[in-house]
């Protein structure tokens, strides 16, 4: 487990966006993004995709950071080409 648990849970904290908030915009139960946060499990790519719009509707800053924090190597080895 790792790397959206780590992004999930920095951006819920820096934006102060509780669980219970995106579970609401995800329409999922509270237990599911607990375990998310905590990286008890990962969410499907799918998932991921639907945490990010979830996060935009609520705060789009918030799903620039968890983007950037999840994709960061990534988008950083993209730029550099």
């Amino acid at each position: 487990m790792g790397r959206v648990g780590k992004a999930l849970k920095q951006v819920l904290e820096n934006y102060d966006i509780s669980q219970n908030k995106l579970a609401v915009a995800l329409g999922v139960r509270r237990s599911v993004v607990y375990r998310w946060y905590h990286e008890l499990t990962d969410p499907t790519a799918e998932t991921v995709a639907e945490i990010a719009q979830a996060l935009h509707r609520i705060n789009p800053s918030a799903a620039a950071e968890f983007i950037r924090l999840y994709l960061g190597e990534f988008l950083e080895t993209e730029e550099d080409s």
